[in-house]
């Protein structure tokens, strides 16, 4: 069952990135302007890479599934992705995988942007962290996570940076 979940968060990533495909388009032809596309391929390799190791790691290593670890990290990984659309919706097509901003549209501040600048990081760190554990993938897990809090580092400046936070 481990790995039809993870067959299913990779169809679900396939389907953001049709999401992100279709409001690219709609933002630039409002005039929207990319930035920070070097770090973008990285990103791409490093959630591959994430689902890859999720198969990977418990075949290869024998990881077996423990209960009282899988299923809260489930739970999480579950509510890690009604966060994730929660975040699309709100942003309507201004949802993107790239970092693409209309000249002149605001800030964004219904949904969970209420509380927070970028809540969509919320549900990526969760759910890096909680995917690879629901099998005890704890190599995949680790490594993900620091490697992502790098790259978040660089992508969170480039988004405050392009929407002009202070």
């Amino acid at each position: 069952m481990y790995y039809l979940l993870i067959f299913a968060v990779a169809l679900e990533r396939v389907a953001e990135l049709v999401v992100a495909k279709r409001n690219a388009r709609w933002s630039f032809a409002r005039g929207g302007k990319e930035f920070g596309q070097s770090h973008y391929p990285v990103m791409v390799v490093l959630h591959t890479a994430l689902l890859l190791g999720c198969v990977i790691e418990p075949l290869a290593l024998h990881r077996p599934f423990i209960p009282w670890l899988g299923w809260p990290m489930l739970a999480i990984a579950a509510l890690s992705q009604l966060l994730r659309w929660w975040c699309i919706t709100t942003l309507g097509p201004r949802w993107n995988t790239r970092v693409i901003v209309v000249p002149d549209a605001p800030l964004v501040q219904g949904g969970p942007y209420r509380w927070i600048h970028h809540p969509n990081y919320v549900a990526v760190v969760a759910e890096g962290f909680a995917l690879p554990l629901i099998h005890t993938a704890w190599l995949t897990a680790v490594i993900f996570t620091l490697a992502n809090a790098m790259l978040l580092r660089a992508r969170i400046n480039v988004e405050n940076s392009a929407l002009g936070y202070a």
